[in-house]
């Protein structure tokens, strides 16, 4: 695979220029382009400039609005109900984090419920910002169907993505994004496009029959629940907390009503905050970090996130998959 080295500040210019050049004004492309360039910056290639086509092609069928303004009200003292304006989700979540978190300081606990925007990104952002403020962050949203619940053969679920972020001050937080899939399907994408087989439980052909090869998942297959009927279990959860408790659309709804253009579908996320000040002993941080510590300490163990952290802090430069750059370059001519 060939590959161009680019700088985090070209990577963003790109992000930028693209997404202007397509119809987003110059705040709504700057928060995708912070989320793709961190995914990017972290070495999360299904996350990053992979994605950018698809923000393009939700840009130009007119399904996303380019120019969205999200606006909030606060339902209780702990409950903030985010509207995103039909917008990509980056500045949804970039202006209700802080009122989230300024509820959760004062409550011990607060959630967000963001309607009306397209998720297309990990979760890891938002909740890592709640963990730099010292809160516990919980974040969930759903897609259109690409998972089999347990027992089936056909899509119902997303990928359904759960996110958590613990603090731990003067360290980077204890952090895991994980989908209730057996692989997400920007990995199953980026494996198909590479040509590299995947695990055999991940997913099977458009005949029900277990494949290891990424494309005959990805094209006309589905995707299967990590750990059968448990992952199942909690990517109901997931639907539950994401569209039936924000008030948005269940996977299959988005699906139904999604234009099919390539790019994210309208849906909720649900994020949470919590307050380990106000809700642990005054000793929280030294009592969690004992805990870690151990845990870390343990032959054979390696905290979620911990190569992503490693790849976060490595010097300037990352390599850019030489088509996809091409074809971004394409798209903001």
């Amino acid at each position: 695979m060939s590959t161009t080295t680019l700088s985090l500040d070209e990577i963003h210019s790109l992000i930028c220029d693209c997404l202007v050049a397509n119809g987003c004004d110059d705040e709504n492309a700057a928060a995708v382009a912070r989320t793709i360039g961190g995914a990017e910056r972290d070495g999360a290639a299904a996350h990053g400039l992979f994605r950018l086509p698809g923000y393009v092609a939700s840009l130009r069928s007119g399904k996303v609005n380019g120019r969205a303004r999200p606006t909030c009200d606060s339902l209780t003292l702990a409950a903030l109900r985010m509207n995103g304006d039909d917008g990509f989700a980056p500045l949804a979540i970039e202006t209700g984090i802080p009122m989230l978190a300024e509820a959760a300081h004062v409550t011990g606990l607060a959630v967000l419920l963001i309607r009306n925007s397209f998720h297309f990104a990990a979760l890891w952002p938002e909740v890592e910002a709640l963990a730099e403020q010292n809160l516990v962050g919980l974040a969930c949203t759903v897609h259109t169907p690409m998972v089999a619940p347990f027992g089936a053969r056909s899509a119902f679920f997303s990928t359904n993505p759960l996110a958590f972020a613990y603090p731990r001050p003067g360290q980077h937080p204890y952090v895991f994004d994980m989908a209730t899939a057996a692989m997400s399907q920007g990995d199953i994408r980026v494996a198909a496009r590479d040509g590299v087989p995947v695990a055999a439980d991940v997913g099977v052909d458009a005949n029900g029959n277990a494949t290891t090869d990424a494309a005959a998942i990805d094209n006309g297959g589905v995707i299967l629940p990590f750990g059968g009927f448990k992952g199942s279990a909690i990517a109901t959860m997931i639907e539950l907390l994401a569209a039936g408790v924000v008030g948005d659309a269940f996977s299959y709804e988005a699906g139904e009503r999604d234009n099919r253009d390539g790019g994210p579908a309208k849906g909720g996320e649900l994020i949470m905050a919590l307050s380990p000040r106000l809700l642990a002993d005054s000793d929280w941080s030294e009592h969690s970090e004992g805990f870690l510590s151990r845990l870390e300490a343990m032959d054979g163990v390696r905290l979620p996130s911990t190569r992503r952290f490693s790849r976060r802090s490595a010097p300037d430069g990352r390599e850019v998959n030489s088509a996809l750059l091409a074809e971004i370059r394409q798209l903001t001519t």
